[in-house]
């Protein structure tokens, strides 16, 4: 169920279920309105009227549809029409399925009823609502009444999440089949309330043909690596983070833990020598290591064969930056060599004045990952975030064009492969939005690259692990929980496997 189906692959599955001879199209309208009935059944009760706003196609066909099981369920209910479906469409069908009441849209107000269905749009909106409808969505939340969305939330783009004018605020979204990226992009997310899949009968067989590009992250995405059982520090795998100057050290120390808890087997802290002392102060389980140029960070990677590192967390010098990772993507990457290369914060910055240095920098094998927010990726990639085009767009061009994996953080934070496969991540935290966070995540993700699990894998990976530790904390987190917090994510995923 982690598939993501854009609305024409939504239509696509419609469309291959209907010429299989699995059911026709208004046998899907039948359950897809079933699913909405009940849903809206177990918000709403049977005690108070329900409004169901139809719109003229599809969407208003599972809105009248959902109304007649509710009139049979013994709700009281009050069908308002944006404009009469096409003769001889399903959605016609299913307006003379439905046995109550029609008006006209502009006669809805909210106030005389318990909730709301709302039908009017599906998740194949493109243009902005105006007119009737608009001024529907606007006063529906404007009384704050329970609104059950069907499909998508009324104004909302299933591509890209993006409010088209105005957008309803629903209290749940039942949806059918798969889940559509505007469900889980922002603003799209913050729209839908509570999320309802609904089985209408499309077979899983119909993703073998479409091959959808698009998944949510969770554990069933990716696999962790397992212990061996004569397993030693360094089979497990060596961590490299390199800090910043005495006055900022605090950030790679945090990547420095992030990358021991999620499970690599050493990792060393290369610390210039003014940072030596603040440094090996607050260490105790990570190693420490002076290095006065690139020249001693090669030969380190090399002679203690460091499988990952991470580089930018309150690094602060932009000139050593640039010159210390065109020198790591340039090293040979072997059967005991580096794997993975995680660029964060400083080290991104370091590339704004000219990105492309970063780009066409990379000469040996280890995978790049790259983990920009919206500033940061702004910086890198000022056309790629001027488009108007949905995020995950953004975030696989990008990977395209730096032949890394790109992890495009926020609160619906994406990881992108340079072959055009794009993860969503659902169960980020608010609570992430604190300093250092970020830090913790690069750390993880070269704590999982040292393991040598797969550069896309291992962000996927660590980017749920990092919210699922924020959840976990709850109220009152700081970045240096996080660390602490993930012994407890890898277990419960050991059960999960």
């Amino acid at each position: 169920m982690l598939e993501l189906l854009t609305p024409q692959e939504m239509a696509r599955a419609d469309r291959k279920t209907i010429e299989s001879g699995v059911c026709d199209g208004f046998s899907l309208m039948l359950a897809a309105g079933r699913g909405v009935a009940d849903v809206a059944l177990s918000i709403f009760g049977r005690s108070g009227r329900v409004a169901v706003l139809c719109g003229s196609g599809n969407n208003g066909g599972d809105g009248y549809v959902a109304a007649q099981y509710l009139l049979e369920a013994g709700v009281a209910v009050v069908c308002f029409a944006l404009a009469p479906p096409q003769p001889g469409t399903d959605a016609m069908r299913a307006s003379l399925f439905y046995k109550g009441d029609v008006f006209d849209l502009d006669q809805y107000a909210p106030g005389s009823f318990a909730g709301v269905i709302d039908a009017l749009f599906g998740a194949g909106l493109a243009r902005p609502v105006t007119g009737a409808a608009a001024h529907a969505i606007a006063a529906s939340n404007a009384a704050k009444i329970a609104v059950v969305a069907v499909d998508l939330p009324s104004g909302i783009s299933g591509e890209d999440g993006q409010v088209k004018g105005v957008a309803m605020e629903a209290l749940a979204t039942v949806t059918f089949f798969r889940k559509k990226p505007g469900h889980l992009l922002q603003p799209g997310r913050a729209h839908c309330g509570v999320l309802h899949v609904v089985d209408i009968g499309i077979p899983d067989h119909v993703l073998g043909d479409i091959r959808p590009r698009q998944f949510e992250n969770g554990p069933d995405l990716w696999r962790l690596p397992c212990l061996a059982v004569n397993a030693h520090k360094y089979s497990r795998g060596h961590a490299a983070v390199f800090s910043g100057g005495a006055h900022a050290t605090g950030a790679a120390r945090l990547s420095a833990m992030a990358a021991a808890r999620s499970g690599a087997g050493a990792v060393t802290l290369l610390s210039p020598p003014d940072a030596m002392a603040v440094n090996a102060a607050h260490l105790t389980s990570i190693m420490l290591r002076e290095t006065r140029s690139v020249r001693d960070a090669e030969q380190f990677m090399r002679d203690r064969k460091v499988r990952s590192v991470v580089i930018g967390p309150g690094y602060g010098n932009a000139i050593l930056a640039r010159d210390h990772i065109a020198a790591l993507l340039r090293h040979d990457a072997g059967a005991d060599g580096l794997h993975g290369i995680v660029v964060d914060a400083d080290g991104l910055t370091a590339f704004e004045p000219n990105p492309q240095l970063l780009f066409e920098a990379r000469r040996g094998g280890a995978a790049l990952v790259l983990t920009p927010h919206e500033g940061e990726f702004h910086r890198l990639f000022p056309d790629i975030a001027a488009e108007d085009i949905a995020k995950t767009e953004k975030a696989r061009q990008a990977a395209r064009r730096a032949n890394a994996v790109v992890v495009y953080k926020g609160a619906d934070t994406v990881i992108a492969a340079p072959d055009g496969m794009a993860v969503i991540n659902s169960n980020g935290s608010p609570l992430l939005a604190t300093a250092g966070s970020g830090d913790v995540l690069a750390g993880v993700i070269a704590g999982l690259l040292a393991q040598n699990m797969a550069a896309f894998d291992a962000a996927c990976a660590a980017v749920w692990m990092h919210a699922e530790a924020a959840r976990r904390f709850g109220p009152g987190l700081i970045a240096e929980d996080l660390p602490q917090q993930l012994p407890e994510v890898l277990q419960a995923l050991a059960r999960h496997d």
